[in-house]
């Protein structure tokens, strides 16, 4: 384990035990003297712990325990001193930090506001650590945001009113109302659905719910939304399973339809890069003779997955099907006549 690591046990064992021999702590650390001597002064010197040595007891225990002991000669007050600091792995500083951006990209300065700004406050407590006030965790989590930068890639704008209207229905477990453009056609059509979950994908949110112009589940983009309105039906369930099996097997949020396989060789150079993503959950590789990579993939529906092909270049070729390779030629044929 790291440094921090071993910190946060060397803390975890004076909390719950109170009193705790250095054969002990450098037992279930399981380093060397030097560095639990190194750890201890670490935390007494630099984060101010009130690590203290018991002669008497022959152990180390925080200060705050100086209690008289029991019969057993165990401090018997609780600790009262927490760590200051950030002690957070670096998946849960991105999950935080990622859920603020979400907050924060909600509410340009209007509806959300007094919803959003308890919950920034947690998190910038959580943030900056325990044991500190709130302008100073404040401060703490600035610095934080600081120097971990979340760059999100073609985001659009949602407008609030809209965004509230759907967590509303779909908490409520009401019906939805919806004016609604299409964004291939930029037709505007009105329709009731039953909102089922929302999600965030790709930087942006959309609906997955059952749509009862269409008696069929359907994903909604929720900045396509034009106007929303909360009605008092109660809305048509469907089984999380049901929802899974629509929307989960294809590729991207695009859903329904027969699923094929897709397979895409890339090039020696581009498989350093793509052999570490995930393009989906049930996705299949392998590492063909020269450093060539190629992947299989599920889907439904091709326009997402062209996108992502066409973005590679000439570094990625569809083997298969003969419809998407048929497909995938066709755009960069329309492509090459744009620079002819």
């Amino acid at each position: 384990m790291n440094q921090t690591e071993r910190l946060y046990k060397i803390d975890q064992l004076l909390q719950q035990r109170k009193l705790v021999s250095f054969a002990a702590l450098q037992a279930e650390l399981e380093v060397s003297r030097a560095t639990l001597k190194r750890d201890l002064a670490y935390l007494r010197d630099r984060l101010h712990a009130p690590v203290e040595w018991s002669r008497a007891l022959g152990g180390y225990r925080y200060a705050d325990d100086r209690k008289p002991a029991d019969a057993a000669g165990t401090p018997s007050a609780t600790t009262r001193h927490a760590l200051p600091g950030l002690w957070f792995s670096a998946p849960e500083i991105q999950a935080l930090l990622t859920l603020q951006q979400l907050l924060a990209g909600l509410d340009p300065g209007s509806l959300l506001t007094p919803h959003i700004a308890p919950l920034m406050s947690r998190i910038n407590a959580l943030l900056a650590g325990k044991g500190q006030k709130a302008d100073a965790a404040a401060a703490t989590a600035e610095q934080v945001r600081r120097r971990v930068r979340i760059i999100g890639l073609a985001q659009r704008s949602v407008q609030p009113k809209h965004f509230q209207r759907v967590g509303t229905a779909l908490l409520q477990r009401k019906r939805l109302l919806l004016d609604y453009q299409a964004r291939g056609t930029g037709a505007v059509t009105q329709r009731e659905v039953s909102p089922l979950r929302l999600v965030h994908y790709r930087e942006n949110w959309h609906m997955d719910a059952w749509c009862h112009l269409r008696n069929g589940l359907r994903n909604f983009a929720v900045d396509a939304i034009q106007a929303a309105q909360v009605l008092e039906t109660a809305a048509h369930e469907v089984s999380d399973a049901t929802l899974d099996a629509t929307f989960g097997p294809s590729y991207g949020i695009f859903s329904g339809g027969r699923i094929r396989w897709a397979r895409l060789r890339f090039t020696p150079e581009r498989a350093a890069w793509v052999k570490d993503e995930q393009w989906h959950p049930q996705q299949k590789s392998t590492t063909l003779p020269g450093g060539a990579y190629e992947l299989r993939i599920p889907y439904a529906d091709h326009r997402e997955l062209l996108m992502d092909i066409l973005k590679h270049g000439a570094h990625c070729e569809v083997l298969g099907p003969a419809s998407l390779r048929r497909l995938v030629a066709e755009e960069v044929g329309k492509m090459a006549g744009k620079y002819l």
